[in-house]
């Protein structure tokens, strides 16, 4: 892998209960937005960025997010696949996008966290600790992924760089502050919404942040919040005001309003 481009997680593993009953028979990164299902959105607009090596990892219905991303042609693991690249190659009419299975593996999705660092040596290379994250049931249809933002994280040496949103209604308190600095806080009397899109290094999912084995074996689950307020206590987390629309898709009503809004939505969904 080339200094200058660094791996995509798309998180796609969560049961959406919410969002039941549409998440009895559809995974909710496969609901559609416009015509078009959400994780598809995410892996155009990476695309569109130069990223083109995307780990998903499965759990609640996986089986249906394999067939859509790779076709109906593409098979279904019945062991335990992590680390066997040559597998995943065998499934890939689309170059570039590789599966942590975790409900194959582990019977379950292993939370944030845990998925991370299942998925971590699928997303950093020997030379290379850079990558991605993203949620897969979010809807930010005008986000860049792009090589400049690498390039000033990479610079800046912290653990993890976050895109923030105005709060939504869902969440009017907000998750993290801003500082004019540009670093995320913890303890703020503004907050904002945590868009679930960040940039990450391997080290923030290593001790002392995090005790998991490197692809984590055991099947460990935890959260994400836990690691990078814990790095925010160090000044090791920089984060940005994203401004441009965002929904986080966790309702039917939700989604709803999506497809009855003309796109692009200009505005914060209800």
């Amino acid at each position: 892998m080339t200094s200058n481009t660094a791996a995509a997680m798309i998180l796609a593993a969560g049961r959406g209960e919410r969002m039941r009953p549409l998440t009895d028979t559809t995974p909710k990164p496969l609901l559609q937005v416009h015509g078009k299902p959400l994780t598809q959105w995410h892996l155009d607009a990476l695309k569109r960025g130069g990223f083109d090596r995307v780990v998903v990892n499965t759990a609640w219905l996986g089986k249906q997010i394999v067939q859509v991303l790779y076709g109906q042609n593409g098979s279904w693991p019945t062991g335990n696949v992590h680390g066997q690249l040559s597998n995943s190659e065998q499934l890939q009419p689309r170059p570039g996008i590789t599966f942590s299975h975790e409900g194959v593996d582990f019977g379950g999705a292993l939370e944030t966290a845990g998925g991370i660092v299942r998925a971590l040596p699928q997303l950093c290379a020997a030379d290379d600790d850079v990558f991605w994250v993203l949620a897969g049931d979010i809807f930010a249809p005008h986000f860049e992924f792009s090589q400049d933002a690498v390039a000033r994280f990479r610079a800046s040496g912290k653990l993890a760089h976050i895109w923030l949103v105005p709060n939504p209604d869902h969440n009017l308190k907000g998750d993290f502050g801003l500082s004019q600095e540009g670093l995320a806080l913890n303890s703020a009397e503004t907050r904002h919404t945590y868009s679930t899109i960040g940039l990450y290094r391997r080290a923030l999912f290593a001790p002392p942040f995090c005790t998991i084995v490197a692809g984590n074996p055991l099947g460990t689950k935890a959260a994400l919040a836990p690691l990078l307020r814990a790095a925010m206590d160090q000044h090791q987390v920089s984060a940005e005001l994203y401004l441009g629309p965002w929904t986080d898709v966790g309702t039917p009503e939700r989604l709803q309003w999506l497809n009855q809004t003309p796109f692009p939505a200009q505005h914060t969904a209800p």
